[in-house]
């Protein structure tokens, strides 16, 4: 049914229900004028006389009251119809739901936010944990999708690859490893305690894959669950720690980090994110993931 149908039909049932032609013109802001114009019409198009003209004024015909109650049902969900999609359309967007691991939230992930924002896409709900956890929002859906630092990705899960970091020893100033120059050997890595990642970590994952099969692997000074704390500690002189070089870019131009070449070792691992398999991406989604694309 097109406007001009549904406008006829609006003062078919104006007149029914104010008894003239004025009185519907009031209602509807319209004039008498347009009014009988409007009823003349739908008369000549439904081949029924609607209402019943005289010199004292206008009633409705029995069928143009019959029409008319049609007319409201019609007209009442046409209404209905309008506020529904206008609702829909001025309603703001759902947010994006993303799951990011500690490392790739807090170096990576505030500038594509704000990439999106100024492109005007919707808000962003953001979580960040290891990426064990991340992967786990994602399967139960409590993730839109998300990004993950371990060496492979879930398989169970549809991912991409969009970036490769690198995992470097740090010191204190004052550690002996930070006079160093020649470097540490793999084995001296591997057995001397470090202050590392919880379990689940992908940084952890990483530092665990490269040392993989050393009986004489040290057990770790400390755990810690934040990159953050792993940095801190280190910097405080307690024990070497092997982070991403985005956690430690900063502390190594301030010096209150000293980086430690490992001869014959260079670990390095995918940036990844990931989404459910067999579901679609939404608009904000796929925005996001070509925005990484084109970094």
């Amino acid at each position: 049914m097109s406007e001009s149908d549904t406008a006829s039909l609006r003062v078919l049932v104006a007149v029914a229900e104010t008894g003239s032609f004025s009185a519907a013109a009031g209602r509807l802001g319209v004039t008498q004028q347009a009014v009988s114009a409007r009823m003349r019409t739908l008369e000549a198009r439904l081949g029924v006389p609607l209402v019943r003209r005289s010199a004292r004024g206008s009633a409705m015909t029995a069928e143009g009251s019959v029409i008319a109650g049609w007319a409201a049902d019609v007209v009442s969900a046409a209404d209905v119809f309008a506020a529904s999609v206008r609702t829909l359309v001025e309603a703001d967007p759902a947010p994006l739901r993303v799951a990011a691991s500690l490392t790739i939230a807090e170096y990576l992930v505030p500038e594509w936010l704000h990439r999106l924002r100024v492109a005007g896409a919707p808000a962003v709900e953001l979580t960040a944990a290891n990426s064990a956890a991340v992967a786990e929002s994602v399967r139960a859906g409590r993730a839109d999708i998300g990004f993950v630092e371990t060496p492979t990705a879930p398989t169970d899960l549809a991912s991409r690859r969009f970036a490769t970091d690198e995992l470097v020893t740090v010191v204190a100033p004052g550690h002996p490893w930070a006079r160093r120059i020649s470097g540490v050997t793999p084995t001296e890595l591997a057995t001397r305690p470090l202050v590392v990642r919880e379990a689940g970590s992908g940084t952890r994952e990483a530092l665990d894959l490269a040392l993989d099969g050393r009986e004489d692997r040290a057990v770790p000074a400390a755990v810690l669950p934040t990159t953050a704390m792993v940095r801190a500690m280190a910097a405080a002189g307690d024990a070497p720690a092997v982070l991403s070089v985005l956690a430690v870019t900063e502390a190594l131009r301030a010096g209150t980090l000293v980086r430690v070449r490992v001869r014959g070792l260079r670990i390095t691992r995918p940036l990844s994110v990931v989404w459910a398999r067999g579901t679609e991406l939404s608009t904000p989604a796929r925005a996001l993931l070509d925005l990484i694309a084109d970094r």
